[in-house]
């Protein structure tokens, strides 16, 4: 045996430390996309966004993700469609520039919120009245991270049968802690008063008689109608999974599970419509009825695997609660039982001071500061900063978050009812 087999057979590595090797850095790929949507129009208030191509770096492609939204208008459609056309740049311009992958999805959920704040600023400065819910989702690989206001709905369906909520409805009828804050806020919330004084229908804002607490719009309602949404982040298994987003013409007619069941097994484009059908058989074509499906499918199947019968709720109850939980860094080899879902984060606080964080960006080159919510950079005494003290009322706390300028210190003290009590 030469010197050189010698050499060559000392520096053989066993197979079963190679494929530990090669599963310790496995790199999970990107999954499949896959999506059907399908609607009924009764008012013809509904629009929704599918986005594919979306890059949070113009021009890398590895920086790519996909969007998908739904805007059910009210009392017309221009929030609907200003929502559509303005929401997700203006997110985009709030992710901070020079960042990786999991720090651009740590900054996301807060981006989402000055997103949602700035586009709501803009189109109430058009002075036009209607309003919109929005349902906001982004898909990055296996992660998933949905914003909403109003009452339109996002499920996850697993491959373990578990049907979980990445959304909260926020009807003043169903939701205690938003009837709290919009009277708090100087809102008052009651049902529509008929002759004789007997109350009808559900409870609603007034003024105004919105049944919906958070809205994008809606500039003749109140301020306290807010554009903050409630935000959650969940990471998949490599298993997949199904989203299935609709606005209340669904959900009005189906519960979560009723929807998931109906088109489970049938590829999303077909889904989507057998949702709508399902909705339209249970209740008649009683309000605009849109529905998205989306398959989030792993590369080695070309559709999403048949999902088994339910059998235990894989996520605790709902919380209104900051839960980043660094699970961006865990193994892939964690997520690849069956259905399991890592909930990365979730906050539905209406407060800014709570959602947009406490730095403060300084441009030591130019001496300016940049507002969180609009993005516009100013001097830092044209604004209200984490030491500043309230701008309105002498007699609230100071405030906690970072730079705003003066128009967006206008919405946050007005959204917060501060307005409203400096005036009495």
């Amino acid at each position: 045996m030469s010197q050189v087999e010698v050499s060559r057979m000392k520096t053989l590595v066993p197979l079963a430390t190679l494929i530990g090797r090669e599963l310790r850095n496995e790199k999970v790929e990107k999954p499949f996309v896959k999506y059907g949507q399908a609607a009924l129009a009764k008012k013809g208030e509904d629009y929704f966004l599918i986005k594919l191509d979306c890059q949070w770096v113009p021009g890398n492609l590895s920086t790519s993700f996909s969007v998908f939204a739904i805007f059910d208008g009210h009392n017309g459609i221009s929030a609907a469609i200003f929502a559509k056309e303005n929401l997700l740049a203006n997110v985009l311009s709030a992710v901070p520039q020079g960042i990786n992958r999991d720090e651009w999805l740590q900054a996301l959920p807060r981006a989402l919120v000055a997103g949602f704040v700035k586009t709501d600023i803009e189109f109430q400065q058009k002075g036009e009245t209607s309003g919109t819910t929005v349902t906001f989702v982004v898909i990055d690989g296996w992660t998933i991270t949905v914003a909403s206001v109003g009452d339109s709905r996002c499920i996850l369906d697993t491959q373990g049968g578990v049907v979980s909520l990445l959304t909260v409805d926020h009807r003043l009828e169903e939701n205690a802690e938003e009837r709290e804050r919009v009277t708090a806020s100087g809102g008052e919330v009651g049902r529509l008063n008929v002759f004789g004084g007997n109350e009808v229908g559900p409870l609603r804002c007034w003024p105004g008689g919105l049944c919906l607490s958070r809205s994008i719009g809606d500039t003749d309602v109140g301020e306290f109608i807010v554009p903050v949404p409630h935000v959650k982040q969940v990471k998949l298994s490599n298993a997949g999974g199904r989203l299935i987003i609709a606005s209340d013409g669904i959900w009005d007619a189906l519960s979560s599970d009723m929807a998931a069941k109906s088109c489970r097994g049938l590829p999303a484009e077909l889904a989507a419509k057998l949702v709508v059908k399902e909705a339209l058989r249970s209740r008649g074509l009683k309000d605009d009825t849109t529905c998205l499906v989306v398959d989030i499918i792993p590369c080695d199947h070309p559709v999403l695997p048949p999902t088994p019968r339910k059998k235990q709720n894989m996520f605790s109850s709902l919380v209104f609660g900051k839960k980043y939980q660094n699970s961006l860094n865990k193994s892939t080899s964690k997520r690849s039982a069956v259905g399991v879902v890592e909930e990365l984060f979730e906050e539905g606080s209406a407060m800014l001071a709570e959602r947009l964080g406490k730095d403060f960006p300084l441009n030591s080159n130019s001496g300016l500061v940049r507002c969180a919510v609009c993005q516009v950079d100013q001097p830092p005494g044209d604004g209200i900063t984490v030491n500043s003290g309230p701008f309105f009322s002498l007699a609230s706390k100071p405030w906690e978050g970072p730079f705003l300028c003066t128009n967006c210190r206008k919405k946050k003290d007005a959204m917060e009812g501060k307005r409203r009590a400096e005036a009495q």
